[in-house]
């Protein structure tokens, strides 16, 4: 490939992670072009995406690269700020990150710059895509039942604390094939260093957190504005659930409204009831219709949103569908534990997947899942 002649679209979000991304590109020889996308922001929420747009300029002046501002605004509000609004009024957990990555990010921005010709479009993902030969796929279920073959894969970030593979689980094939993560291979460590070495002027810039482009705003305040606040009783899960009756016992706190909470958290409810010990509670479960949380003060207590069946919707998987004799790892929120799993009954449409031990998932949330390293694809929990 001579790289020289191939133009690449680096989304420049002001961060470091993105701005060495354009420059490792840069000196790797392609024709490399800065992009800031902008999103929508609620009004209620001090907006600095001025002050990451002049960071995103000052790395592209830097670079001696062209820049461009993409807006995004309408697309984030309903794939992204919308679709959240909604799920966790209906009581379900999910992922706002997941719903950016597809419809902005690897949605919007990709189709803008293939519809400008572009080759390929990079961020500052800590992924990798490799283009192979033969990666072993399960059979696909089609009229010629033939084997299914695969170019690319999406495989973790070398750097496990950083890796964003669970995000990006419904990226496509013909999607991988335009798609570059340049700090993939490296870790944040080395990524800090490369930036300073080379003058960047957000070296020295804070990593940004929360809600993805929002940046750093609580959920549930953000959840307040769109949910009305209804107070609710908190109470304590039985000791034992064997006799399948009714899961809780007294009531030991209370709360704003059940659906701003998700399974196995463990703040922002008020305990009135304390034990000697003072041991924290875990929500074990959330009655929507009474808006009762449901808690126990032991993490790994049984419980019947403690599941080792799952049943996903919305099913991407990137490599073709996973063989249903073969052990996998799954993860059912971000950094969270690697679990063994079997992948039973898949289709592309909807699957069930069967750990090895009990899981506690709630339903919206993603569940990834994984070949070693590579990431196979994943679903939303029914």
């Amino acid at each position: 490939m001579n790289k020289k002649k191939k133009t690449v679209f680096v989304g420049l979000s002001g961060g470091v992670d993105s701005a060495v991304s354009a420059m490792l590109l840069q000196q790797q020889g392609y024709n490399v072009v800065g992009v800031f996308i902008r999103t929508w922001h609620p009004d209620f929420l001090e907006c600095n995406e001025e002050e990451e747009r002049l960071d995103a300029i000052r790395v592209a002046a830097h670079l001696d690269i062209p820049f461009l501002t993409f807006d995004f605004e309408d697309i984030y509000k309903k794939e992204v700020a919308d679709y959240m609004i909604s799920e966790y009024k209906a009581g379900r957990t999910p992922n706002g990150d997941v719903m950016c990555n597809k419809y902005v990010k690897f949605g919007a921005f990709l189709d803008k710059a293939l519809s400008m010709g572009v080759d390929f479009v990079a961020t500052g993902h800590y992924a990798r895509v490799a283009q192979v030969k033969s990666y072993k796929v399960h059979k696909v279920k089609s009229e010629n039942q033939k084997l299914s073959t695969f170019d690319f894969t999406l495989s973790t970030g070398l750097d496990p604390s950083k890796d964003q593979a669970y995000f990006l689980w419904t990226l496509k094939q013909e999607q991988l094939k335009k798609i570059l993560f340049p700090i993939g291979h490296l870790k944040k460590s080395d990524v800090r260093k490369l930036a300073k070495k080379f003058k960047l002027p957000v070296a020295d810039k804070k990593d940004s957190q929360g809600i993805c482009f929002l940046g750093p705003v609580d959920l549930k305040e953000f959840l307040k504005h769109y949910i009305k606040e209804k107070k609710g009783k908190v109470v304590l899960a039985r000791q034992s659930l064997g006799d399948g009756g009714n899961e809780e016992s007294e009531t030991i706190g209370h709360h704003s409204g059940v659906t701003f909470y998700t399974l196995g958290e463990r703040h922002g409810f008020t305990i009135t009831e304390k034990t000697p010990e003072d041991k924290p509670y875990y929500i074990r479960g959330k009655d929507i219709k009474r808006n009762i949380l449901i808690v126990s003060q032991n993490h790994q207590k049984s419980h019947s949103n403690i599941l080792t069946n799952i049943g996903m919707k919305n099913i991407n998987w990137i490599s073709g569908i996973p063989n249903t004799n073969k052990k996998y790892i799954a993860q059912v929120r971000y950094h969270g534990e690697l679990l063994s799993c079997v992948v039973k009954s898949a289709d592309m449409n909807r699957a069930e997947i069967i750990f090895e031990k009990p899981v506690l998932v709630d339903a919206g949330q993603s569940v990834v899942i994984y070949d070693n390293e590579v990431c196979l694809g994943g679903g939303v929990v029914v």
